[in-house]
This record gives C-alpha cells, sequence and structure tokens, in this order.
C-alpha cells in the first residue's frame, strides 16, 4: 500500500503533514467550531409563513485536533448527521463558526470553497442508495476527481482517473479491474469501500464518517473499522465518526461528544467518559450497553418519556424533563430555568450540567434500583 499512496501523492499536491500527536509534539487544532447553529423554517396558513424553527443543531461548539478521531453519538434526530453536513457546508448553517486551519469556512464561496472541498469529505451511511446504480465504479470514484480537475493534477485526462481510481480501489481491498463493474455486483461490505475511495480519491485531511458501519453485517463491521484506522495512519486522516453503537465508538474513537436535543451535554476522552460519566443522560446511554456474560444481570436505567420535539424544545436544561438525577435531587428549580454551560470540570472533561459533580455510577445504580417493575419490563 505504501508503493500506491506514493505514487498516488504524486499526482497531486503533497501529502497532508502528519499528525502532531503522531510526531510527539503538542496536538494541533485541525477544525474548531464555534457556537454552531442549523435552525429548519417551519411555514404555516395560507400564506406560508414562518411559524418555528427546528432547532437541529443549536450553539455547538467543539474542537478536534489533526490526527485525532472524534466520536459523535445520541439518540436518533438529536443532530448528528446535521451537525457533520454543515461543518462540509453540505447544509447552511444558520449562525457560528467553523475554521479549518485557522480559515473560516462558512465565510468561503466560489473557487475558494471548491479548493477547500478537497480536504474535506463524507463517507455515508447507507452503501447502497449513496451510489449511482447507472454508473461503473470508475465514474462513481472518478466523479469527483472530474469536478476537480485543473491542470496541475490533470484529472480531466480519463486515463489519469482510471489509474487513480484502480489505486484507491488496491488501498481499500478491493481488486483493480473492479473499476468496469456496476454498483449491484458488490456486496454491502464492498459497497461501502467503494465509498471510502470514493471519499479517499481526493486526498482530504478530514473526513465526516456518517455512521459508515451501521447498515453492515457484524461480522462485516470489524473489518471496515480496520481498514478506517489503517488508512487513518497512511494518510494521516482525522475523522468526525458518527455512531449509534457505543461500543464500537469505545473501540474506534479516541475523544467523544455526546449530543442530546441539538446540544452537546459532554465531551470527553474515551477513557474518562466510559469509566466517570459526568452528565445524566451519559450515563443512560452507557447502561444501555449489554453484557456479553449472560450470567451478569444487569438493570439498566430507563429514562422516562419520550425526546422532545426539536421545534418546541424545553426551557432550561433539554434533558431536565427526563432526568433521573433532577428527581434524585428533589427537582431543583434550576434546572428547568437556566440553560447549563459547557464547562470544564478538569483533565478535559466537558459536561452541560448544574450537577455534574454529583453525576456518579453509584448514584445510577441506586435510581435504576428505585425504577418501576413495569419500566424495567417494558426496556
Amino acid at each position: 500500500m505504501k508503493g500506491m499512496t506514493q505514487a498516488t501523492m504524486s499526482d497531486n499536491q503533497p501529502a497532508p503533514a502528519a499528525s502532531a500527536v503522531a510526531q510527539g509534539g503538542a496536538p494541533q487544532i485541525l477544525l474548531e467550531v464555534r457556537d454552531l447553529k442549523t435552525y429548519y423554517p417551519i411555514y404555516g396558513g395560507l400564506l406560508r409563513r414562518r411559524v418555528g424553527s427546528v432547532y437541529a443543531v443549536d450553539g455547538v461548539s467543539l474542537t478536534i485536533n489533526r490526527g485525532q478521531t472524534f466520536g459523535l453519538v445520541g439518540e436518533s434526530g438529536c443532530g448528528k448527521t446535521t451537525l457533520g453536513r454543515t461543518i462540509l457546508r453540505l447544509e447552511k448553517a444558520t449562525a457560528g463558526s467553523v475554521a479549518m486551519d485557522g480559515q473560516d469556512l462558512l465565510a468561503m464561496g466560489g473557487k475558494e470553497l471548491k479548493r477547500m472541498r478537497r480536504r474535506m469529505q463524507l463517507i455515508f451511511q447507507d452503501p447502497y442508495a449513496s451510489l449511482n446504480p447507472r454508473m461503473p465504479v470508475s465514474d462513481v470514484i472518478g466523479e469527483g476527481l472530474l469536478a476537480q480537475a485543473d491542470a496541475q493534477n490533470g484529472w480531466a485526462k480519463r486515463e489519469v482517473r482510471d489509474r487513480r481510481v484502480a489505486d484507491f480501489l488496491e488501498a481499500v481491498g478491493l481488486r483493480r479491474d473492479y473499476t468496469r463493474r456496476y454498483p449491484h455486483e458488490f456486496s454491502g461490505g464492498q459497497r461501502q469501500r467503494i465509498g471510502i475511495a470514493r471519499a479517499l480519491s481526493l486526498n482530504p485531511e478530514f473526513v465526516v464518517c456518517d455512521e459508515p458501519v451501521s447498515a453492515l453485517d457484524v461480522s462485516i463491521q470489524s473489518q471496515i473499522l480496520n481498514l478506517l484506522s489503517e488508512l487513518r495512519n497512511e494518510f494521516n486522516l482525522t475523522y468526525l465518526f458518527i455512531a449509534h453503537n457505543l461500543s464500537v465508538v469505545q473501540y474506534f474513537c479516541e475523544r467523544i461528544g455526546v449530543m442530546y436535543l441539538g446540544k452537546l451535554v459532554e465531551v470527553a476522552d474515551t477513557d474518562d467518559l466510559y469509566e466517570h460519566p459526568r452528565h445524566p443522560y451519559s450515563v443512560a446511554l452507557l447502561s444501555a450497553i449489554p453484557v456479553p456474560d449472560p450470567r451478569v444481570r444487569k438493570k439498566r436505567l430507563v429514562l422516562k418519556g419520550e425526546v422532545p420535539s426539536p421545534a418546541n424544545p424545553p426551557s432550561g436544561c433539554r434533558f431536565h424533563p427526563r432526568c433521573w438525577l433532577r428527581e434524585r435531587l428533589g427537582n431543583p428549580e434550576v434546572c428547568s430555568t437556566e440553560d447549563p454551560a459547557l464547562r470544564d470540570l478538569g483533565g478535559g472533561q466537558m459536561s452541560a450540567c448544574h450537577f455534574a459533580e454529583q453525576v456518579s455510577v453509584e448514584a445510577a445504580q441506586e435510581a435504576a434500583s428505585r425504577q418501576s417493575a413495569i419500566d424495567t419490563v417494558a426496556v
């Protein structure tokens, strides 16, 4: 693969600099998101006037270091995918800023934005819907190369594109002669490898992985995860890894952000989050991880009620209507009146909870033991 990488890199701009972490230096920030908001309008009435908004992403701030894999977890509809697509300029941001290497992505346009798109790519969730069934693999992967062609890289020439496509098919574990096949001739795992090759063909530095293994068989998931890990080291990539499977995130990511209803409620290193979560929602998510030993009986912490509508979020802390800790503390008023800021608790662990210091595994176990048998059986 190294020979292929050197040859492929020579066809384009120089390879991105190796991560500062890998070189033993201080971490270098690649992506910085500040107070990012993405709202979708709601129209109603005969005149189709705007009557409200869906607060899909509402004030998210995070930083991702070069060479890092940042995981993003949360329930369906919490805004994970919207956040990733907004960062890539596939969705229009309502407010906030996104900076990559100090350059404001939201202020870019025209040719400047087109050049920047080479540095950031997306791996889609569905390997079936994300590939055009009417196009052979050479065109599926080469379409992006043709759009970014210029006099320097020579991607406008068919033979140059086809050679590059074959190189990246080989890099993801597929045969070079698959370039003339169509998507229906491949399995789900092979299709996802093609999607990965398409994302990497432009030599990006930052890749958003939008649940890249959730649609695959369990036996194939580990192969794709190992492939992504190898490619990160080979091409000096930085990942934003969106997922539902907490075990996958624990294995694959170095730092994790937990989202709830459009906001980040906790950000921490992987070991810190799984050993000492500091937000009630994080504790509830971790309690849902199944134990592989059938002899161990684990009582899950059940959250009461449904996830509120993002078009009408609760006042104060958005998690307070379902919070087991608030109920344990006697329903303090501050939870329903003041929106908690994401604050540093030390060691890089951040939590958006007024009573984060009182969150513990022991307190969660006590809350789980007090829940009704009906709630436990329902889960």
